[in-house]
C-alpha cells in the first residue's frame, strides 16, 4: 500500500509535519532576531518594523503550536520513533520541553495582554476589546516576569536540537535530519520487483 506524504511513516514525517516544523522554525527566528535587534540597537526604525510585528506572530505561533501538537497526536503512531535506551528518553524529554515552551511563552504573553485591558488585534482581527480600570495584576504579573526568560530558555533549547542535529550528522552518522528535511534515503525495493 502506498503511504500519503502529506502522513507521517516510521521513515519520516509527512508534508503537513515539515510545512509545520520549518514554517514555525521561521517565524521563530523572526520573533528572535527581532528581540536581538531590539537589544542590541534599541529604538530604531529597523526595530520598528521588526518588532512591530512581535505580538501577531506570537499568537500566529501559539495557533501553530496547537494545530502541531493536534496533528503530531493524530500521527503519533506514525511517526519515526527516538532511538532506544537513554538517548531516546533525553531527545523525547527535549522534545517535549519545546513544545511545552511554544506552548507557555505566547500563552503568558496573551493573559498578559488580555489582563493590560488593552484590546487585542492580532493581524488587525479583533481577538478581545479592551476594557476599563486599568490592568489586572494577577493577569500581567506573570508574562511580566517569565515571558521574556522562558523565550530565552526557548532560544537555548532551540540552538540544543539544532546542536544534536549535527551531532547526529557528523558523530554519530545516523543522519536523521532526512526525517524533516531533505530527501529520505533510498529505500530497499520492495520484494518480487
Amino acid at each position: 500500500m502506498a503511504s500519503t506524504p502529506w502522513l507521517d511513516t516510521p521513515q519520516r514525517y509527512g508534508l503537513v509535519s515539515r510545512a509545520l516544523h520549518w514554517g514555525m522554525a521561521a517565524l521563530f527566528l523572526w520573533q528572535f532576531a527581532g528581540m536581538a535587534v531590539r537589544l542590541t540597537i534599541g529604538r530604531h526604525p529597523v526595530t520598528a518594523f521588526m518588532v512591530g510585528s512581535h505580538t501577531s506572530i506570537g499568537f500566529l505561533l501559539l495557533c501553530l503550536v496547537l494545530l502541531r501538537g493536534a496533528w503530531g497526536l493524530a500521527n503519533a503512531r506514525r511517526r519515526p520513533r527516538h532511538a532506544p535506551g537513554l538517548a531516546g528518553k533525553l531527545a523525547t524529554l527535549g522534545h517535549l520541553a519545546l513544545y511545552a515552551l511554544m506552548l507557555v511563552v505566547p500563552s503568558l504573553a496573551l493573559l498578559r495582554a488580555y489582563g493590560s485591558g488593552r484590546a487585542f488585534a492580532p493581524f488587525g482581527i479583533p481577538l478581545f476589546p479592551g476594557f476599563g480600570g486599568g490592568p489586572i495584576t494577577w493577569m500581567t504579573a506573570p508574562g511580566n516576569a517569565a515571558h521574556g526568560l522562558l523565550a530565552w530558555t526557548l532560544l537555548a533549547l532551540v540552538a540544543g536540537h539544532v546542536a544534536m542535529v549535527v551531532v547526529h550528522r557528523h558523530l554519530w552518522r545516523d543522519d536523521v535530519l532526512h526525517r524533516m528535511a531533505g530527501r529520505a534515503p533510498a529505500e530497499a525495493p520492495a520484494l518480487g520487483r
